[in-house]
């Protein structure tokens, strides 16, 4: 059966590449280890980053708090993680953020949209969500995968989710399939 090549946080809606069997799933692990593999991630914050396009550059290390459980934090001596980052739209003190994790630590994406002061709406853990309120605002839009030297990278894009449509389109994203006038 398809096996899973890498992994999103449980709340993160959209693209997942599996593999059909050992040697795929082989070929896929030394994609994503050396950073061939492009993602794309739409975020939605409260609040947005110091400037409308960026590199954050923070190293991050798991923590555990009594009572918490454990989280990823900021750290000089933790492990080096590196995000893009491009202001998409905004609106009503929100921001649509572009994501391009060029590492791929644990919660790196939620960590690092809080470090720079604009956690993600409905983060639990790194943001102000509220029990009953919004899910969180993480979509793994899309991945581009090198699969072969001869031929373009296999690209797919995932829709947005229902709970992110309203809350995109506040912030300027047109319906899916409306053309750019």
């Amino acid at each position: 059966p398809p096996a899973l090549a890498h992994r999103l946080d449980k709340d993160t809606a959209g693209c997942l590449v599996l593999g059909r069997h050992r040697k795929a799933l082989a070929l896929l692990g030394k994609l994503f280890a050396t950073g061939a593999v492009e993602k794309t991630y739409w975020a939605v914050t409260l609040g947005a980053p110091p400037d409308d396009e960026g590199v954050i550059e923070a190293p991050l290390a798991r923590r555990d708090a009594t009572g918490r459980g454990w989280f990823m934090a900021v750290d000089p001596k933790g492990q080096p993680a590196t995000t893009g980052y491009r202001v998409l739209g905004r609106g009503g003190g929100l921001t649509w953020l572009e994501l391009t994790p060029k590492t791929g630590r644990t919660h790196q994406l939620r960590v690092h949209c809080a470090h720079v002061g604009a956690p993600m709406l409905g983060d639990p853990i790194y943001g102000r969500a509220a029990a009953n309120g919004p899910r969180l605002h993480l979509l793994a839009r899309a991945v581009s995968l090198p699969l072969s030297c001869s031929r373009p990278p296999v690209r797919v894009v995932a829709p947005v989710p229902e709970h992110m449509a309203a809350v995109l389109a506040a912030c300027g994203a047109r319906p899916e399939g409306e053309k750019d006038r």
